[in-house]
């Protein structure tokens, strides 16, 4: 059974810096051919895509968050990590980890709250 676990969320104030990571683990699981993501849902919204790592190494990102966040991917460690800088209120969420497109995986959640 495959699991992603999601750590680092927590307060931080604004202009703060937040790094969250992602571990796969399960039986011979690897997220070598996996697209890696971040998403977010903050109360009342839609779950929204954050970040996408594909399995080549290519990145996408939200335009709300471009140049504030970096996601990057280690094969070796079966992880995916999102390093969001300039914290805002607005990304006050619940963020997700997602492995796909093939067989879809999520993570359980971890709360990041930007607030003074």
């Amino acid at each position: 059974q495959v699991q992603l676990v999601e750590s680092g969320g927590g307060l931080v104030q604004p202009g703060g810096s937040l790094r969250l990571s992602c571990a796969a683990s399960g039986s011979r699981f690897s997220i070598y051919n996996y697209n890696m993501g971040w998403y977010r849902q903050a109360p009342g919204n839609q779950r929204e895509l954050v970040a996408v790592i594909t399995s080549g190494g290519t990145t996408n990102y939200a335009l709300s968050v471009k140049g504030r966040f970096t996601i990057s991917r280690d094969n070796a460690k079966n992880t995916v990590d999102l390093q969001m800088n300039s914290l805002k209120p607005e990304d006050t969420a619940v963020y997700y980890c997602y492995a796909g497109p093939f067989h879809v995986y999520w993570g359980q959640g971890t709360q990041v709250t930007v607030s003074s």
